[in-house]
Parts: structure tokens; C-alpha cells; sequence
């Protein structure tokens, strides 16, 4: 953060803060008739509404200029042009090469993927349709009604993310599963309400040696040995993978194995052939028109003004609430049970990408980065949580997700989600003030020591910001086009922080300990001398627990 520009960007937003930081955002409705007017963008049927936050005009110009300071649109055409944006492991970041649907070319290291990208999608819907259509047998020669997808990271998240969340387009006759976790209820879990001579199972690790998926893997192997014997295992699995000698040597054949690129990164996979499980269940034309919804971004991400261009918007508003008003955490609540997942999916998306507190160069940030993502459904989350986003002393913006229509849902209650969830939006924005609170009592009844006693517990401050993104329906390619769009605004955050979205180191110590722990929780008479007196007192109380 030390150009010239960019130090100068920053300090006319630290200025401007402290020039509107009394204003509230209902004082803002109040005095521009025009604001959701000048304040929203509109992508075919997605509406992106960002008047209910802490911005006017001019916070806004002064955001776009942060983004040409850090030479926003530069970096953005480095990345689809496939320069190496992952600095630390000398990588491009081309997963937009994965919903290129016309194949025009893209390059990575100077040679255009898209012939290979387009063979293996191509390779991987083939498959898919076999399963899903009933020409692909199991060992026992009966059709596969079941499909268990063994990953963890974006191999779990992103299918087992999507597979909920378009649950109505999947085929009536399968049962997807996903098991990510090494506690081993998560596959004794599954394999109980599976029956193994049906299940197809879908391992899914770049180098097949990731520990907790070849844990699971392996173990479901031995379930299907035990249960169908050694020579089903062909049968049973496949592999998402690019280690031929890996798969081969797990029972699996090379023309059951299927590729993504060292370019992919794990978190934005979904779109490639980690997608497959996905594929299986809703088919080859829902899981084009969900790449179709990822490619409709890229272009818009593309070619859009930065004034009007919606990952961009979304990003520099986050910021604005990161590094000026020190908010810590952002909330998503998708108003969508079936997008149950996507709150988790997105902290990985972006926490992963971007809690990094060094630059590109390796120097410390001087400037906050990721803030702590989390949600749940609505109206859930407004039992749970929600009393905090009102009333509590730390204020959370909120990004709310809102179908037009219901989906396979009844459309009376699809009526009383969309009115909590405006509700919700306006609350937070207007809140109640004392004198609104004392009159309400009032007119209930109580006395005026009851209403001095009361009224303060009933008080809302209000301007708590939010955006609130609409569309017709949750269809495949909405979907697409809702993960592209938080894909490219964490991107774009990157550039302005000047830190590496794309690698994640931070994830690699705890499992080179946890290899180095593990031997001695399996064994009780191992030492732990050498270890801290904390780790070494829990082991010598857990072998306590556990008996002789």
C-alpha cells in the first residue's frame, strides 16, 4: 500500500469518513429522492440494490478512484488473460476458463486451454448422463441410485453447496451424498443409509494424497470389498484427480478418472470436474446453464463499468465498511433454505482467499483485510442472530439473497419470506427511535414509570447497512451466476489490499502438526516430552479417558 496513489486515495476516504460519519443512511433516503434510483445495477433478471448503505456520491467516487489507483482494471485483464496472479506458487488463476462455453481461447502459460478444457467437460458429461441415465452399471449390474462424493475443501463444499441448493433439478431416483469430514460418523453416517451395491462413489483430490479425503476413500473402499468384494472397487468408484499412478494403484481406471488443472485453484473447482457429482444429478443442460450463470459474470465483470459493474460495487463497499468503519465480520442470509450452504461456502471462497496479512511483496499490511463471513437462512437466522444485527454494540453489514419466485414451494408462504426479508432490510436501516417507542407504549396503555422503565429495551439505532440482491429464481444458472459474482468481488478486494487471493498457506501448518501428532495419540506409550505441557497434558488425559 505504499504508492503514491493509492496513499492518496486512502486518505480522502479517511477523510470523507470522518465528514459524513454522522449521517445516517435513513437521513440519506430522506434527502435524495433519487436513491435507489442512482443506487442499484441490473443484470437481466439479478437486481443489485446498494442504497441502504453508509455511501453518497461522493463515497462512491472515492471508491471508484481507490480502484483506479490500485489499477483495478489492469489486474482484472491480467487475470482473464492468464498472467501468473498467484505469486507465491508462480500460477495463473484461470477458473474462468471452466465456464467458457464458446471456446474462445484462453491462455495459460501461453498455450490456449480451452481445447482441453472443453475435451474433459465433454469426457465428464458423458459419464455423468451414463450414471444419471442407467447405461453405467454397478458390479452387480444394477443402476447407481446412489452418488457419494468424498472431498473436503472446495471438493466438498462447492458440489455438496450446489447439489442443495438445486435440489429440485435433481433427478428423482438419486440421492447425492458428500462426506468431507475424518471423523468417521461422517462416512458411517452415510453408508448406513446407503445401499453400497447401488452407491458410486466420487473421490475427488488433485494429487490423491489429500489425508482426510484418501482417509474417507479408503475406508469406503474397504465397505465395498467387505460388502460386494476386492473386484467391485472398479466399478463402484471414480476419481477427480490429476495423479494417474495414484488412482490407478486405489483400483480406479484411467477412464474413470477425470482432470482439473494446477490453474484451478481448490475453492473455485466446482466449475471444472469436481462438478461432476453435481452433474450427475441435474444433468448435462442445468449444469451448462449453471456455467452458462458463471460466464454471464465474467462478461459483465469484464466489459461493465466500474460504476456499474456489480463484484466491483460489492467489493468496495466491503472495504469501505472493513478499513474506515472497522467492521469486522459480514453476514450473507440467503432468504433461500436450499442456499443453506452458501454462507459456508463463501467464508471459504473468502476467507480463504483473502485473511492474509502480508502484500504480494511479503511486507505486513498496514490495513485491515477479510472481515469474518458467516450466515443462515432467513427467517432462521432472525430467531438466532438477528438480535445482535438490531441491537447489539457491533454493527454487521448483511448481503441479503431474495428469489421473485419459489421453486417446487408453496407460494403463499414464498410471500411471507420476501416480506421478512424486506422487513428485515428496512429495520435494520430505520430503526425505532425513543420518542417512536415511548408513543407506541403509550398508545398500549402503560403508564409513564412503566414506559421509563421499558422504552430504553425497545430502541433500535438503525443505520445498520445492507445490500439485498434479487432475482427471479433460484434456477442453475442463478446460482452460477451468485458464487461468479462473490468470486470476483473477493478478487477485486485482492487488488485493492495488494495480497495473493489465490494461494492458502495458512491452512498447512496444522496439518504438518497433525501428522506429527498422530502417532502419538494412536499410541499410548509414545512420549510427549517434546511437546508444549498443554498438547502434552491432553494427551495424557485423553489416554486417561480412553483406559488401558
Amino acid at each position: 500500500m505504499d504508492s503514491p496513489d493509492l496513499s492518496e486515495a486512502l486518505y480522502a476516504l479517511e477523510a470523507h469518513h470522518g465528514d459524513i460519519g454522522d449521517m445516517t443512511i435513513a437521513d440519506l433516503f430522506a434527502h435524495d429522492p433519487r436513491r435507489f434510483a442512482d443506487f442499484h445495477v441490473v443484470l437481466d433478471d439479478l437486481l443489485f440494490d446498494f442504497s441502504k448503505h453508509r455511501i453518497e456520491r461522493t463515497t462512491l467516487k472515492l471508491l471508484l478512484d481507490l480502484a483506479g489507483a490500485a489499477r483495478l482494471e489492469a489486474r482484472r485483464d491480467a487475470l482473464f488473460a492468464g498472467a501468473i496472479v498467484n505469486k507465491t506458487e508462480r500460477r495463473p488463476a484461470l477458473h474462468m476458463a471452466l465456464r467458457n462455453m464458446s471456446g474462445t481461447p484462453m491462455f495459460a502459460d501461453g498455450i490456449d486451454v480451452m481445447p482441453q478444457v472443453l475435451a474433459e467437460r465433454r469426457k465428464m458429461l458423458a459419464f455423468a448422463e451414463a450414471v444419471r441415465g442407467g447405461a453405467l452399471k454397478s458390479a452387480s449390474g444394477e443402476c447407481f441410485t446412489h452418488i457419494v462424493n468424498i472431498g473436503i475443501g472446495g471438493s466438498d463444499l462447492g458440489p455438496a453447496m450446489a447439489a442443495r441448493a438445486l435440489s429440485p433439478f435433481v433427478s428423482s431416483h438419486l440421492d447425492l451424498n458428500f462426506v468431507a469430514n475424518v471423523d468417521g460418523a461422517d462416512l458411517a453416517d452415510t453408508l448406513q443409509r446407503i445401499d453400497l451395491a447401488r452407491t458410486l462413489f466420487v473421490v475427488s483430490s488433485k494429487t490423491f494424497t489429500t489425508l482426510e479425503t484418501m482417509t474417507n476413500a479408503r475406508a469406503a473402499r474397504q465397505a465395498v470389498i467387505d460388502a460386494l468384494g476386492e473386484t467391485a472397487v472398479s466399478a463402484q468408484f471414480c476419481a477427480v484427480s490429476t495423479a494417474a499412478q495414484e488412482v490407478a494403484s486405489f483400483g480406479i481406471r484411467d477412464d474413470r478418472r477425470f482432470l482439473f488443472w494446477d490453474w484451478v485453484g481448490g475453492r473455485y473447482s466446482l466449475w471444472s470436474s469436481i462438478g461432476l457429482s453435481l452433474a450427475i444429478g441435474i444433468g448435462t443442460q442445468n449444469f451448462e446453464d449453471f456455467l452458462r450463470g458463471g460466464e454471464d459474470i465474467d462478461k459483465h465483470f469484464l466489459a461493465a463499468p466500474l460504476a456499474a459493474n456489480i463484484p466491483v460495487l460489492m467489493a468496495l463497499i466491503e472495504i469501505w465498511y472493513r478499513d474506515f468503519w472497522d467492521y469486522a465480520a459480514q453476514a450473507v442470509i440467503p432468504y433461500d433454505q436450499r442456499l443453506a450452504r452458501f454462507p459456508a461456502y463463501l467464508q471459504q471462497l473468502e476467507m480463504e482467499s483473502n485473511g492474509k496479512s502480508v502484500d504480494l511483496a511479503g511486507a505486513p499490511l498496514d490495513i485491515e483485510t477479510g472481515p469474518i463471513i458467516f450466515g443462515e437462512p432467513g427467517t432462521n437466522a432472525q430467531h438466532a442472530f438477528f438480535q445482535l444485527f438490531h441491537q447489539g454494540t457491533a454493527i454487521v453489514p448483511v448481503d441479503f439473497l431474495l428469489a421473485a419466485t419459489s421453486i417446487a414451494g408453496d407460494p403463499k408462504q414464498h410471500h411471507l419470506l420476501v416480506a421478512n426479508c424486506l422487513a428485515q432490510s428496512e429495520a435494520l436501516m430505520r430503526g425505532r427511535s425513543l420518542a417512536e417507542v415511548e408513543a407506541k407504549l403509550t398508545a398500549q396503555g402503560l403508564a409513564g414509570d412503566a414506559i421509563a422503565a421499558l422504552a430504553p429495551h425497545k430502541v433500535f439505532s438503525g443505520n445498520r447497512p445492507s445490500s439485498t440482491l434479487l432475482y427471479k429464481s433460484l434456477t442453475p444458472r442463478t446460482l452460477g451466476r451468485l458464487i461468479a459474482l462473490y468470486e470476483h468481488k473477493v478478487f477485486v478486494q485482492s487488488v485493492i489490499w495488494n495480497i495473493d487471493p489465490f494461494d492458502q498457506w495458512g491452512v498447512e501448518l496444522g496439518k504438518e502438526l497433525a501428522l506429527r501428532l498422530a502417532p502419538l495419540v494412536a499410541d499410548p506409550q509414545a512420549s510427549t516430552a517434546m511437546l508444549d505441557s498443554s498438547t502434552a497434558g491432553l494427551i495424557a488425559h485423553l489416554r486417561g479417558l480412553r483406559g488401558p
